[in-house]
């Protein structure tokens, strides 16, 4: 008989909504070892959280999340606050006996995720779980597959780009732009997921940050006035607008060197104009390439250099086959192409696999794994601030 999870969500925002959807879908669509249920939503604003509650499946709600983390009906709590939040409110939850998800990057810090990190290992009943949503495209799965079975031979090159545009002038002052809050800007935000993508899929880490160069572009900002009655925000009413300092990155692009020998370029932005989601990664190897972009995300693109030359060139393939691409069999019929948000459906049916036993799947983030992530971002922030290469050996 399958089980339950009693599932806490800390965040009822962006990411409230995606991980709400996943809890709710992913035992409709995976046939789950441990049913999620949705427990508990905490969040900050009590309007709308009731509403927020009723209109995604959640059976109670609060604005206490101390509280709720000491509910011993509670057995998984995901948190999905903003940056600065997730060190203490994990810990908490770790201290409690529970187990937990959440959201990347894994703090604001280097020293708060070595915290996080040493809590989960001291939590030893517990496991944790990191949303690096990317990992759980088909596509990105598949490439993880045709580099261990050698299909690119020795990597040489990874290169990848995460572009945006929406944090131009008129973007007001949220806490993403506020280094106490949010840690990093785009470095934090985006670069976090395309070095977890090149770790996941190469199976390698970086040694070296050989170069690096971090700018921000816009260092004042539109405040915002405080919430008002009816839970919502406007911009400040005066005739010259107040404005506040925005103190993190707006771009960070990055070179570096694996322990293996591979080269690799990062470059993220969230002023790259005309960019949506340019979420791409492409590796190339000695005997073959992968090349995937997230806004065509159910593709991967596969180059073998071990064919005819005359015959050679890049192959896209179409990541829907129930029988043989990851994830594909428990969505649409092939051809049928899954979304973003399908994603978190994934990860959250693997979470339930983990937490009955279940360690055939492909790998999954926990806090360790993310907390290398983490150590290369540092290690890029300080290579951007000296001018100068900096090893991982230095940053610990």
């Amino acid at each position: 008989m399958t089980t339950t999870c009693n599932v806490a969500l800390f965040g009822q925002k962006f990411m409230g909504r995606a991980h709400s959807n996943a809890y709710m879908k992913a035992g409709r669509f995976f046939n789950v070892p441990i049913q999620p249920v949705m427990h508990t939503i905490v969040g900050i604003d009590l309007i709308s959280l009731a509403p927020f509650a009723d209109r995604w499946g959640w059976k109670k709600y609060s604005t206490s999340w101390k509280e709720v983390v000491k509910d011993s009906a509670i057995d998984l709590v995901d948190v999905s606050t903003p940056n600065y939040m997730h060190a203490e409110q994990s810990i908490a939850a770790l201290s409690a006996g529970k187990h937990v998800a959440c959201e990347k990057p894994l703090a604001t810090t280097l020293k708060e995720a070595r915290m996080m990190r040493n809590a989960a290992a001291r939590a030893r009943k517990s496991r944790t779980f990191v949303w690096f949503n990317y990992r759980r495209c088909p596509a990105v799965a598949l490439a993880y597959q045709l580099v261990r079975e050698g299909r690119l031979g020795r990597l040489y090159h990874i290169r990848a780009q995460f572009l945006q545009d929406w944090a131009g002038p008129e973007a007001p002052l949220t806490w993403r732009f506020q280094k106490k809050y949010a840690g990093s800007g785009a470095h934090g935000d985006l670069n976090a997921h395309i070095i977890d993508l090149a770790r996941f899929i190469t199976g390698e880490e970086f040694t070296e940050i050989c170069g690096a160069v971090s700018e921000t572009f816009i260092s004042e900002r539109e405040v915002l006035t405080p919430p008002s009655k009816t839970g919502g925000r406007t911009r400040a009413r005066r005739r010259k607008p107040a404005v506040g300092k925005s103190d993190v990155d707006d771009c960070v692009l990055f070179f570096a060197k694996t322990n293996k020998g591979t080269i690799a370029s990062f470059e993220a932005s969230r002023l790259a104009t005309g960019h949506r989601v340019t979420n791409t990664i492409e590796i190339n190897g000695e005997h073959g390439a992968v090349r995937f972009s997230f806004e065509d995300m159910n593709t991967l693109w596969f180059y073998d250099h071990t064919e005819e030359r005359r015959l050679a060139g890049w192959r896209k393939i179409l990541c829907t086959a129930a029988r043989v691409h990851p994830y594909a069999g428990a969505w649409w019929p092939e051809g049928h192409g899954i979304s973003y948000e399908h994603t978190f459906v994934n990860m959250a049916a693997e979470m339930m696999a983990v937490l009955a036993g279940d360690e055939s799947i492909l790998p999954i983030p926990d806090f360790a794994d993310a907390y290398e992530t983490q150590r290369v971002l540092e290690a890029a922030m300080l290579a951007a601030k000296h001018r100068a290469a900096v090893r991982l050996t230095e940053v610990k």
